[in-house]
Protein backbone atom coordinates (compact mmCIF):
# COMPACT_ATOMS: atom_id res chain seq x y z
CA UNK A 1 0.00 0.00 0.00
CA UNK A 2 1.42 3.33 -1.05
CA UNK A 3 0.85 6.23 1.33
CA UNK A 4 0.25 9.71 -0.01
CA UNK A 5 0.89 12.41 2.59
CA UNK A 6 -0.56 15.27 0.54
CA UNK A 7 -2.73 17.67 2.58
CA UNK A 8 -2.32 15.68 5.81
CA UNK A 9 -1.77 17.52 9.09
CA UNK A 10 0.35 16.09 11.94
CA UNK A 11 1.10 16.96 15.57
CA UNK A 12 3.73 15.49 17.91
CA UNK A 13 2.47 13.21 20.70
CA UNK A 14 5.85 12.12 22.12
CA UNK A 15 9.40 13.54 21.95
CA UNK A 16 12.80 13.16 23.53
CA UNK A 17 13.86 16.18 25.62
CA UNK A 18 16.26 17.58 23.01
CA UNK A 19 13.43 18.18 20.53
CA UNK A 20 12.09 21.67 19.83
CA UNK A 21 8.68 20.38 18.70
CA UNK A 22 5.76 19.93 21.10
CA UNK A 23 2.03 19.26 21.06
CA UNK A 24 1.69 22.92 20.03
CA UNK A 25 3.64 22.30 16.80
CA UNK A 26 1.59 21.64 13.66
CA UNK A 27 3.00 20.14 10.44
CA UNK A 28 1.24 20.72 7.10
CA UNK A 29 2.38 18.03 4.63
CA UNK A 30 2.36 18.24 0.82
CA UNK A 31 3.44 15.52 -1.60
CA UNK A 32 4.10 15.52 -5.35
CA UNK A 33 5.21 12.14 -6.70
CA UNK A 34 7.70 10.82 -4.15
CA UNK A 35 8.75 14.32 -3.00
CA UNK A 36 7.39 15.38 0.38
CA UNK A 37 7.50 18.90 1.79
CA UNK A 38 5.97 20.55 4.81
CA UNK A 39 5.73 23.82 6.66
CA UNK A 40 5.44 23.75 10.43
CA UNK A 41 5.23 26.11 13.39
CA UNK A 42 4.07 26.33 16.98
CA UNK A 43 5.48 26.06 20.47
CA UNK A 44 9.21 26.86 20.40
CA UNK A 45 9.26 26.99 16.58
CA UNK A 46 8.48 30.25 14.77
CA UNK A 47 8.78 28.73 11.30
CA UNK A 48 10.09 25.47 9.87
CA UNK A 49 10.30 23.58 6.60
CA UNK A 50 11.12 20.02 5.68
CA UNK A 51 11.77 18.22 2.42
CA UNK A 52 12.04 14.51 1.92
CA UNK A 53 11.64 11.47 -0.25
CA UNK A 54 8.92 8.86 0.29
CA UNK A 55 9.62 5.22 -0.64
CA UNK A 56 7.07 2.66 -1.82
CA UNK A 57 6.32 1.61 1.80
CA UNK A 58 5.64 5.18 2.95
CA UNK A 59 8.97 5.59 4.77
CA UNK A 60 10.30 9.15 4.67
CA UNK A 61 13.93 10.29 4.51
CA UNK A 62 13.92 14.03 5.18
CA UNK A 63 15.93 17.11 6.03
CA UNK A 64 14.53 19.97 8.09
CA UNK A 65 15.38 23.52 9.10
CA UNK A 66 13.62 25.82 11.53
CA UNK A 67 13.92 29.10 13.40
CA UNK A 68 13.18 28.83 17.12
CA UNK A 69 11.98 31.49 19.58
CA UNK A 70 15.60 32.13 20.60
CA UNK A 71 16.20 33.31 17.01
CA UNK A 72 18.44 30.33 16.19
CA UNK A 73 18.46 28.54 12.84
CA UNK A 74 18.40 24.80 13.56
CA UNK A 75 18.84 21.97 11.03
CA UNK A 76 18.62 18.21 11.03
CA UNK A 77 17.86 14.90 9.39
CA UNK A 78 14.97 12.53 10.11
CA UNK A 79 13.75 9.10 9.08
CA UNK A 80 10.05 8.36 9.58
CA UNK A 81 8.27 4.99 9.52
CA UNK A 82 4.45 4.99 9.14
CA UNK A 83 1.86 3.01 11.08
CA UNK A 84 -1.91 3.04 10.59
CA UNK A 85 -3.86 4.08 13.69
CA UNK A 86 -7.23 2.60 14.72
CA UNK A 87 -9.01 5.72 13.43
CA UNK A 88 -7.44 5.23 9.98
CA UNK A 89 -4.96 8.09 10.40
CA UNK A 90 -1.20 7.81 10.12
CA UNK A 91 1.29 7.70 12.98
CA UNK A 92 4.94 8.40 12.14
CA UNK A 93 7.72 6.90 14.27
CA UNK A 94 10.70 9.20 13.81
CA UNK A 95 14.42 8.98 14.51
CA UNK A 96 16.33 12.20 13.96
CA UNK A 97 19.59 14.01 14.51
CA UNK A 98 20.46 17.67 14.69
CA UNK A 99 23.04 18.78 12.10
CA UNK A 100 23.43 22.04 14.03
CA UNK A 101 23.80 22.82 17.73
CA UNK A 102 24.93 19.81 19.76
CA UNK A 103 24.33 17.25 16.96
CA UNK A 104 22.36 15.09 19.41
CA UNK A 105 19.92 12.38 18.32
CA UNK A 106 16.31 11.88 19.32
CA UNK A 107 13.02 10.15 18.67
CA UNK A 108 9.54 11.52 18.13
CA UNK A 109 6.07 10.23 17.39
CA UNK A 110 3.71 12.41 15.38
CA UNK A 111 0.11 11.57 14.58
CA UNK A 112 -2.25 12.72 11.86
CA UNK A 113 -4.91 15.17 13.00
CA UNK A 114 -8.26 13.70 11.92
CA UNK A 115 -10.96 16.33 11.47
Amino acid sequence: MTINYNNRVFRPVNNTENSETSSETTFYYKQEGNILSAEYKGGQIIKGHLIGLVDDKGNIDMRYHQVNKAGELMTGTCKSTPETMENGGIRLLETWQWTSGDHSKGESIIEEVIA
